[in-house]
This record gives structure tokens, sequence and C-alpha cells, in this order.
């Protein structure tokens, strides 16, 4: 496994490098930005081993769209996803009294080891008014580093505990009357070239998948949108470069639903057309409701690997892989 390094420019963000080259794998950014694109942290830019370009950064159709990023699109009527807000039977407005926030407050943890390179953050949500609402305790690792494969793994674990007196519902516009539309929680949006890939998921297809399908097909099993799957692949061609990449987006089985396990398994919301976004949705089909104190914690892992991977060959280097 290939030596990572780090760089913290203080107040702005954290790079994490590999190899004597010192290619960035990623950027975590947490200086505060535009009140209306819903300030967060994000990871921008993710790239691959050989520096191959995986995420989008303000694009034109989205400009609250960052890289990698945890979200909260419906939160007890505030829109800490940035942008228009929803409202059923209105479709999306400009709703600015809603448009909230999560600040960085400190890091316990910012440290290289060898081949792992950890940010241990807490952070605090807010609604548009300020007041406190969650604390954050949020890790991100990196490792596994491996030229042999082209693929380094992220792993991110956050645990938001409520701090209302009343309950927080974490809801998506899904859940608030659109159709196939659930994003909310970790969200993924990648770089315009991936427009039109292929995606598939840890279930076979009903039928073996053709030879000659396009590169925007999914499993002939069926559209993932809204599916339940322990992870979902994303294959994109890179724009400027030749070649591909394939993004691996794994639900922990650790991950759970107010203390029960696996009772609350990912819904996926992915999309390859009119652009590249995966999240592994916390409210797909129906509100998540997080009682006053109580924490809800989830782990997730995305592969970032050089190279148009098959199921085959994911599941192959999952298996590997140990949580």
């Amino acid at each position: 496994m290939t030596r990572l390094s780090l760089t913290h420019v203080h107040g702005d963000r954290v790079t994490v490098s590999h190899g004597a080259a010192g290619t960035e794998l990623f950027s975590y950014v947490y200086r505060p930005e535009a009140d209306w694109e819903a300030p967060k942290p994000y990871l921008h830019p993710v790239r691959t081993l050989s520096g191959a370009l995986v995420t989008d950064y303000r694009p034109n159709d989205h400009r609250w769209h960052k890289g990698l990023q945890l979200t909260a699109s419906h939160l007890s009527g505030q829109n800490l996803w940035g942008g228009n807000t929803y409202v059923h039977g209105e479709g999306y407005r400009a709703l600015p009294e809603r448009v909230g926030s999560m600040a960085h407050v400190a890091f316990g943890e910012v440290g290289v080891e060898g081949g792992r390179a950890v940010i241990a953050e807490k952070l605090t949500w807010h609604p548009h008014g300020g007041e406190l609402w969650a604390e954050e305790e949020r890790r991100i690792e990196a490792g596994d580093a491996d030229p042999d494969t082209g693929s380094w793994t992220l792993t991110w674990t956050s645990a938001v505990t409520n701090r209302r007196a009343e309950p927080l519902r974490f809801g998506s516009p899904t859940t608030h009357g659109r159709p196939a539309a659930g994003y909310t929680g970790l969200f993924w949006r990648g770089p315009r070239a991936f427009r039109g890939g292929r995606v598939f998921t840890a279930q076979p297809p009903e039928s073996a998948e053709s030879a000659t399908s396009s590169a925007s097909s999914v499993p002939s099993g069926g559209d993932p949108m809204g599916s339940q799957s322990p992870w979902l692949a994303y294959v994109g061609e890179h724009d400027g470069r030749d070649g591909h990449a394939t993004l691996v987006f794994e639900h922990a089985p650790s991950n759970d639903h107010l203390g029960v396990k696996g009772a609350h398994p990912a819904h996926w919301f992915v999309r390859s057309d009119p652009f590249a976004a995966v999240a592994p949705s916390w409210a797909f089909h129906e509100e998540l409701v997080l009682p006053p104190g109580e924490t809800l914690a989830r782990t997730y892992r995305v592969v970032v690997a050089d190279g148009a991977w098959d199921r085959a060959r994911v599941a192959a280097h999952l298996e590997g892989l140990a949580w």
C-alpha cells in the first residue's frame, strides 16, 4: 500500500496526497461559503490514484452541489441542502428563510500514519435562524491506496445528535411529493463528463447483461433508483484524458436506525442523466424521525478506482476489505 501525506491550511482545508509524486487524492474544505448554498464542509476535488478528477464543484445547474458532502434536503421544515426548496404543488421555490447550515467547530484529530489518513471533526447543524439543532461527530478516513488495483478507499462516519426539544424529521423531495427525488444524507456529484455513466448494484440482473449495452445502461434487473442493495457502483468516462473511473458506494453493516441494527438500510438515490449523482438516502420513501437527545449513526465506504470495473471485480475487491 502507498504511503499518504497530509497538508492542513488552517481555516480552509485539509488535503490528503499519496506517493512520491504527491498526487492529491482529495481536499476536505471546511471554510464557510455562500449562505444560499447552505454552507457546509465538503470534499473536492476527489481524484483517482492516477490523478483523474471524479467530483464536480458548483455546476451551473446546481451551484450547491459540491463534490462529496453530507446534506439534509428537508429537515423539520428547513433546507440544509442548499438552493431552492421543493414545495408540494408548487415545485422548487427560492425560500432563503429556510436555508440552514452545518458549521465546523473543531478538529479532534487530523493526521496521517503510513497508509492511513484521519480527519475527525465536530460540527453543529443550524436552521436559517442560527439555533442549535444538532451536533455531529464526523470521522473521515482514507487508506488502502493500492497501485496494483488502481484504487483507494474513503470511509465516512457521521453521528448526528438531536439537540432540539422536539424530534428532528429527516425527509426528501420524495417524502414531500416529488417522485424519484429521495436525496438526502451523503451525496456525490460526479463531473460533467460522467453523464450517461454505467450504474450497477450488488444484485445481479435477472438475465445476463448484454455485451453490447450502451454506457448509460443500468442492470437489466431494473432501475436501482429507490432500491436497496449493500453497494452501488458508478462507472464514468473522462474528458480530457483517456479511460474510465469507477466509484463504489457501500453501506456499512453496522448502520442502524435509532439503535436497531439493520433496520434501515440505504435506499439508493442515483442519476446518470442529466448529471451523475449518488446518495445512500436517509429518507427516500418515508421520513426518518430522530427524537430529542437520540443519535443517528451512519458509516459509508467509497472505493475510488481507475478503470471500468464490472460487478465481479467490485464484489471481489470489497470482499478483501475489512470494516
